[in-house]
Parts: structure tokens; C-alpha cells; sequence
């Protein structure tokens, strides 16, 4: 080996640097020691690591710190870049995944090698699927004696087992690689279709020693990361055509549009057209939810009676019955999207665009005006007068005062709240609590609801809560039921580490879909679906020094939730329901028994 390429095989060791990285700080006489840079003259592959990472434009960092990546997250500190900790990798990630999908940048996060990687990878993978743009970096240990299975140091071949569920996946054997190999994840992570991408990095590559010229001259200053996709003319005239001759035309809004940015492109085409839209779970705000075209309250109608649907950032996957079920036999499909692999996965698609949203938004309205619409003028009178009636019968729900509160009567003080504050970004995540959340609480910003979208998985919460904070520094508020908090709740106190401006909101319920689960056989154990209707989720906000609030009626409810919003400080408030308020979700009835008990604590 020559002097630039000096190597560390040993899977545990400790570099700890300043921040000018000019001075080594002494380590533990039990922490092996090889060889060590000289400084200012080397510097190591977690010096290249932070600063190719800096040289992208990345300046915030989220992970768990362990062998080997410790040094690596000091170092990027010391590069100016913000290292926000967490207490387990998957609210990391997801952190990194809501980063990434409300700045359009990737979201980067670091884990150690084999479990923590696979914590971290959960997230990843459902960036992938959910199309947010996101870097995994995790360490992994030397590859020879992994290769060969003689059992070293977390000996996982963690490349092979990302590989299937992430978008791309690369790793890193040496240190001079390491620039090029961060800027491929992030082309990879935000070209076409965005979604997650794994980089692994072995110990000895992190370790490795070069001198500070050699490394300094790895680098580059990448262009052009994200190029336009432009859609073909003649599908933008076929699509026209088909949207015009529709009598009762819609428009499906989805999180791409959201992601995309196009919300201006969308408000000039819904409203030079006239027709009307429904938006997507985390579309909402993409148009206000009380435009006077938004067909949200009448999903029924659209999926029986539209004769021209155009999906925009939208796929008929399962969220919209896959193009089948209540959807009109008759009808016809216009997609705007920018993976061709998407089209007629599930529908055959009559007329698709395939391009990115604002290329190809941009090329249809630039063409509008040479088609006129044959749209029914009763097909919106229709839907209008039905959202009126329904949104007017779902407004009288939610004013009910229940106490014990319901979801509804709880969500009914949120909505006064939070549509006075249109700003704070929501996260929300539950059985009940995030179905009824969606329905009660009108969104009029895009990009301003985040919950567990196409998976509809739990455990997002606190992680998208602190990612949504720092990648904006906009005040949050996180809707949880108190089964989906239990998955991320520990990460509570990263929110107050941090001092971020996030309120998260515990609907107790006692259970998963409700606390009153009765087992079928005699046991003394709970009902499998039974959690605590009497805990008091408040005392772990006082735990961490939050602001705590702990509410029994809407009136308590909607006081603590504006007094917590203004703080713009960590909060938490324990809004306790009835243990009969929710049902089981998946259609099992005799899981739904109505008796109320006793939840005096």
C-alpha cells in the first residue's frame, strides 16, 4: 500500500476529530488503535463522507450513532451540517423520508451496520413505495470474512438484502469513492420517480487515510440532478381531446402533484376547465379543501358517474380500489405520470402523459385553448349541492360535545384549532384516529398533511413529526391514536432534545381500534387488541421536560391545543377518549361490542 491509500481492517475504531478536523482527541486505552492520521496532512474516508455530502447541498443529517459511523456524524457537525440524533433508526429514517418529500431534496440518514441498518431500512423501503426522495448511509463490517460466512463483527450482507426493496442500492470498498458514490444516490434518489436509496459503507473505507490534497481533489460540483421529463406532443393532444369530449369529467390529485409543486399549474387548469377534483390523503391542500371544485365529500359519485378521470401524481393502486370496484366500467383514464412502467398496471389507461408533472401541466395548458369542453354544467351543480348537504351533516357530528369524548367530538375542537392555523404542518397516524383525522380537518396548504400514506403503515408519527420541523421550521402538530404512537413514542424526546415546535396529540382510547377487546377463550391475559385506557401518556411528556396537558372534554381540548400551538414548544397532550369510542376497521363485527366502561382514573 502507498502512503494514500492506508487501510484499517479492524472493524472497531475510534477517530474522533475537532471541528477544523486539525487535532485528535484522546481515546479509551481498551479502544484498539492502527494507524492514525496526521493532521492537517490526512484526513480519513469519514472526512470524504461529510464533506461530498456537504458538496451536494445535504446540510442536515438525521441517524443513530454507533460503531463504525460515531466519528463520521462528529465530522459532519464540524462541517456545518446539523446531526439530529434519534433514539432508534426507523423514526430516522422516516424523519429522513418527510425531509426529503417536503424539500424535494433528499433526506439523508446514517445507522450502524446490521440491525440498526435493518431498523433504518424499514423506512427506506417505504420511501421507496410512498416515491420519497431519501439516502440511507449505513457502516457495515469488512467484506472478506462476511463473503465467506466465518461469523465477524455483525456479519450481514446488508448491499443483497436491501437490494429488493429499495429503488437503487450501492456500496463503497474505498475511500476515493465515496464522492462519486454519494452523488450517484442522490441522482438516483430524485430522478423519475423519486424513492429511497441505500449506500453502504464498509468499515475499512471509513477508516481508510488519505492525504488532504488527494482527497480534497475528489471532488466535483455535480449538474444538472434533477432534468425535465418532457412529455410526447401527441400524448398532451390525445389526453386534451379525450378531457374535452367528457361530460362529466374529474381530476384525482395525489401526493406526486404535492411532492411535484404544481399546485399553481393545477389551480390555472381546474379553473379554466371547471371541472372538479378529488385529492388524495396527503394531496389535501395541494387545491384548498373548500375550493369550490373540490369534489372531497363526493368520492362515491365520482369513482360511479365520471366518464373522464385524469390522475395527476396519482395511481390506481389499492387507495383507489385499482381502478375497479364503484369506478365506472365505462370510463376512461388519463394519467400524468413519470414512470412509464406505471401505465395500465391495474386499468388500461386511454390516454397517458408520461413526463414530470410540471412539464407535462405546463405542455396541456399551453394547448387548452385550442379544445373546447363538453362538460355537463349539472355534472358540478350536482356535486356541489351534495358536498353542501353532506359537509353540513358531518359538521353537526363533529359539534356534538361528547364527554367521554368520542374521535369526533376530540376532533371536532382540533379542527377549530388547527383551521385557524393553516400553517401548522399536520402528522397523523392511528386506526380511527387517522381516517376520521383525514375526514374532519380541511387542509388550504400544499405539502401540509403528512400521515402513513400508501402502506398505511403505523409508526411514522414522531419521525415525520421532527422531519417536518427541521426541514421547514414551521410548527407541527401530530394526531397519534395511542396504539401508533407506541411504535415511535420513545422518539418523543428527540423532539424535546431538539426543542422543536411540535405538539403531538395522544387519542387514548385504551386499544388498538378501541379498549374494550373481549378474548374469545378464558384467559386472564388481555384481549390481544387491549391497551391502557387509565395510562396517562402526559407524565411521559413531563419525563422530558414538555409541556404537558392532559384533556377530558372538547372545551380542555381545544384550550391546550391553541395554548401549545403558540408556545412553539414541545408539547404533549393526553386527550382522553372513551374506551368504547372507535371500531375495528377490517370488517370483523364481533370485534365491534358497544358496552361503555368505567374510565375514571
Amino acid at each position: 500500500m502507498n502512503n494514500h491509500t492506508k487501510h484499517i481492517y479492524n472493524p472497531v475504531f475510534r477517530y474522533f476529530f475537532m471541528q477544523d478536523n486539525t487535532k485528535n482527541i484522546n481515546t479509551t486505552a481498551a479502544t484498539p488503535q492502527k494507524a492514525q492520521p496526521h493532521f492537517p496532512e490526512q484526513v480519513t474516508g469519514m472526512y470524504i463522507l461529510a464533506k461530498a455530502l456537504k458538496n451536494i447541498g445535504i446540510d442536515t443529517i438525521y441517524g443513530l450513532v454507533g460503531i463504525p459511523i460515531t466519528e463520521a456524524a462528529y465530522i459532519a457537525q464540524g462541517q456545518g451540517m446539523r446531526f439530529i440524533s434519534f433514539r432508534h433508526e426507523q423514526q430516522a429514517g422516516m424523519a429522513a423520508a418527510t425531509h426529503g418529500y417536503l424539500t424535494g431534496k433528499p433526506g439523508v440518514f446514517m445507522t450502524v451496520s446490521s440491525l440498526g441498518f435493518m431498523n433504518g431500512l424499514t423506512a427506506t423501503a417505504n420511501a421507496t413505495v410512498n416515491c420519497y426522495p431519501v439516502i440511507q448511509i449505513s457502516g457495515s463490517s469488512v467484506r472478506e470474512p462476511i463473503d465467506l460466512e466465518q461469523g465477524t463483527y455483525e456479519g450481514l450482507d446488508q448491499l443483497n438484502v436491501a437490494k429488493p426493496v429499495v429503488k437503487a442500492a450501492y456500496r463503497v470498498n474505498r475511500a476515493e469513492d465515496i464522492p462519486t458514490a454519494v452523488t450517484r444516490a442522490y441522482r438516483a434518489a430524485i430522478s423519475g420517480r423519486p424513492g429511497g436509496v441505500y449506500l453502504d459503507i464498509t468499515t475499512p473505507a471509513l477508516g481508510q487515510i488519505l492525504d488532504h490534497d488527494v482527497a480534497d481533489a475528489l471532488f466535483s460540483q455535480p449538474v444538472d440532478l434533477q432534468p425535465a421529463m418532457i412529455p410526447s406532443a401527441e400524448s398532451v393532444d390525445r389526453a386534451l381531446q379525450l378531457l374535452a369530449s367528457a361530460k362529466k369529467p374529474a381530476i384525482v390529485i395525489g401526493k406526486g402533484a404535492a411532492q411535484a409543486r404544481v399546485e399553481d399549474l393545477l389551480k390555472e387548469l381546474v379553473e379554466k376547465t371547471g371541472i372538479p377534483f378529488y385529492p388524495m390523503s396527503m394531496a389535501k391542500g395541494v387545491l384548498p379543501d373548500n375550493h369550490p371544485l373540490s369534489a372531497i365529500s363526493a368520492r362515491s359519485t365520482i369513482m360511479e358517474e365520471a366518464d373522464v378521470v385524469m390522475l395527476v401524481g396519482a395511481r390506481l393502486n389499492w387507495l383507489l380500489s385499482r381502478g375497479h370496484g364503484k369506478w365506472n366500467k365505462a370510463g376512461k383514464f388519463i394519467q400524468l405520470e413519470i414512470n412509464p412502467e406505471e401505465i395500465d398496471s391495474n386499468r388500461h389507461i386511454d390516454a397517458p402523459v408520461v413526463g414530470d408533472m410540471k412539464s407535462s401541466l405546463e405542455a396541456m395548458l399551453a394547448k387548452l385553448g385550442n379544445y373546447k369542453m363538453a362538460m355537463d354544467p349539472a355534472w358540478v351543480t350536482g356535486i356541489q349541492s351534495e358536498s353542501k348537504i353532506k359537509n353540513a351533516k358531518f359538521l353537526e357530528r363533529l359539534s356534538v360535545p361528547t364527554v367521554p369524548m368520542t374521535h369526533w367530538s376530540a376532533l371536532g375542537a382540533a379542527k377549530k384549532v388547527l383551521e385557524a392555523n393553516p400553517d401548522v404542518i399536520l402528522v397523523n397516524e392511528g386506526a380511527n384516529t387517522l381516517d376520521d383525522t383525514r375526514d374532519s380537518i380541511d387542509m388550504f396548504l400544499p405539502r401540509h398533511r403528512i400521515d402513513c400514506a400508501t402502506w398505511a403503515i403505523m409508526g411514522m408519527g414522531m419521525g415525520s413529526a421532527i422531519g417536518a420541523a427541521v426541514a421547514t421550521g414551521k410548527s407541527v402538530v401530530a394526531i397519534e391514536g395511542d396504539s401508533a404512537f407506541g411504535f415511535s413514542g420513545m422518539d418523543f424526546s428527540t423532539i424535546c432534545r431538539f426543542n422543536l415546535p411540535v405538539t403531538v396529540c395522544i387519542f387514548n382510547n385504551g386499544g388498538i381500534y378501541n379498549g374494550i377487546g373481549v378474548p374469545l377463550d378464558k384467559t386472564d391475559d388481555p384481549a390481544p387488541t387491549t391497551l391502557d385506557i387509565h395510562a396517562r401518556y402526559d407524565k411521559l411528556g413531563e419525563a422530558f421536560g414538555a409541556q404537558t396537558y392532559y384533556v377530558t372534554t372538547p372545551d380542555e381540548y381545544e384550550k391546550a391545543l391553541t395554548e401549545a400551538i403558540a408556545s412553539k414548544k414541545p408539547c404533549l397532550i393526553d386527550v382522553q377518549l372513551a374506551a368504547d369510542a372507535g371500531k375495528e376497521s377490517g370488517h370483523i363485527g364481533y370485534l365491534n361490542p358497544a358496552p361503555l366502561i368505567d374510565i375514571t382514573v
